[in-house]
């Protein structure tokens, strides 16, 4: 049976708390289209081939991590990669919502803490002070840790792909820090909080030589590749909850 429109944005917006954070974007509804929801399409980036294949799904909904509004004042002029991305949307009367940096920091619906839960951690603590709010996590691994390549395999089979990995730091791991994305700059502060290994999506030019000073690992698996698991979830949330059909849909971005 569809769900109203309103009340999944209702849900969404009570359980990721999007006001809270000082974000690159805005949150929540980017565009309206369809009132009543029967289909859901996750995925991590709003561009026309995952519109397009939506379609196919015949989604009326399409929830992102990365949507394509972007900024914190008033909509630029539209161009004509931004009409094309639309005119997919208004002609199926679909509606794209997504969240950004609260998805980045849920507890347990987000991408940091998934992936910390996958590599086999067990103990969470908030870092990676964003503008006041914490959106990553320095994760503890049971028992006396694993041994770093372990660990850079473990990374390379949940994000199905080879990480670069700068490997500094000691042959055991207990502590590692993880910030998705582009969180290259949350090195230093991962090193003052006494992480072994330090986990992201891309690398930085100077990372390498701050790692090997710090005798860190340094882990880059991909930006696109570090932030499937808080999307897709929160669709299977989402279908949990209102027994919505949910489809993700994986446009995998070697960056």
């Amino acid at each position: 049976m569809p769900t109203e429109l309103a009340e999944i944005l209702r849900e969404l917006d009570a359980l990721l708390d999007p006001e809270a954070f000082e974000d690159y974007c805005p949150n929540g509804l980017q565009v309206p289209g369809a009132e009543q929801i029967s289909t859901l399409v996750t995925g991590v980036s709003a561009h026309v081939e995952l519109f397009e294949r939506a379609c196919e799904e015949k989604a009326e909904l399409i929830l992102t991590h990365h949507g394509i509004l972007w900024g914190s004042g008033p909509a630029g002029p539209i161009d004509a990669a931004q009409k094309r991305r639309l005119k997919v949307l208004f002609d199926a009367n679909m509606s794209l919502a997504a969240y950004h940096l609260p998805l980045d920091a849920h507890p347990k619906l987000g991408n940091n803490a998934l992936l910390a839960r996958a590599l086999g951690a067990n103990q969470l603590e908030s870092f990676a002070l964003h503008r006041g709010r914490p959106i990553g996590f320095i994760a503890h691994f049971p028992h006396e840790g694993i041994p770093a390549k372990e660990l850079f395999a473990r990374v390379h089979d949940t994000t199905s792909r080879e990480p670069l990995v700068f490997a500094n730091g000691p042959e055991q791991v207990q502590t590692i820090g993880i910030v998705t994305g582009a969180g290259a700059d949350f090195l230093a502060e991962a090193i003052t909080r006494g992480a072994q290994a330090f986990l992201t999506g891309e690398p930085a030019e100077r990372v390498m030589a701050q790692a090997r000073e710090a005798q860190v690992h340094f882990i880059a698996a991909g930006h696109y590749a570090t932030e499937t698991l808080g999307i897709r979830r929160l669709g299977e949330h989402l279908h949990e909850r209102y027994g919505l059909r949910h489809v993700f849909i994986d446009v995998p971005n070697p960056v």
